[in-house]
């Protein structure tokens, strides 16, 4: 096993499971479907409806399978269940601060055998729901609600922008339509 074998790749954080797409159990078939079919009703024109059009497709699909965060919840507790019944504990003794394990207390070998054990124990029997287990944080609703805060917060400022950028060019759009201002006051010449 390498030096970061129970590290979560960051792609798994941070690309391919953000917590508000898509998440390991959930069908991208039915997610592209899904995704089609509302892209379709809200007949979107240009990048930027595109955009905004995904961000609520993605939104909406959450909101529909919030459940996959309660099945997380449940196999990473079945995950720890199996591990404390599948897996050897090395007990240590502190002589004068010097950590020694403990007479009878299994090797370092076995420890590491049963925790490959218990690994492919809870991988039969958590099945799909074990991937859940494995990408960490990203699946708890904790996560999923300070993802959605920041990105609430982000799209808020991102909305400002655009008013003020609307705001501008009507601006613009209005000093261009006005009659030019008369270079003369054309009043008639009192006597």
């Amino acid at each position: 096993m390498g030096k970061y074998s129970n590290r979560v790749p960051s792609a798994l954080k941070h690309g391919i499971y953000s917590g508000i797409g898509l998440l390991p159990t959930e069908s991208p078939a039915r997610f592209r479907k899904f995704k089609k079919q509302r892209l379709a009703e809200l007949n979107l024109v240009g990048r930027l409806e595109q955009d905004v059009g995904e961000q609520i497709v993605c939104l909406e699909w959450r909101q529909q399978n919030l459940f996959t965060y309660d099945l997380a919840k449940q196999a990473r507790s079945e995950l720890n269940a199996i591990y404390s019944k599948w897996m050897l504990r090395l007990e240590w003794d502190d002589y004068e601060l010097e950590l020694l394990p403990k007479p009878g207390s299994p090797t370092p070998e076995q420890v590491e055998a049963s925790r490959k054990r218990a690994h492919k124990r809870a991988r039969r029997e958590l099945g799909g729901a074990f991937e859940l287990t494995q990408i960490g944080e990203v699946a708890t609703l904790d996560y999923l609600q300070k993802r959605v805060e920041i990105l609430g917060r982000l799209d808020g400022m991102i909305t400002r922008a655009y008013k003020k950028l609307l705001y501008l060019r009507g601006i613009k759009s209005m000093a261009a339509s006005a009659p030019p201002a008369p270079d003369q006051l054309l009043l008639p010449k009192a006597a």
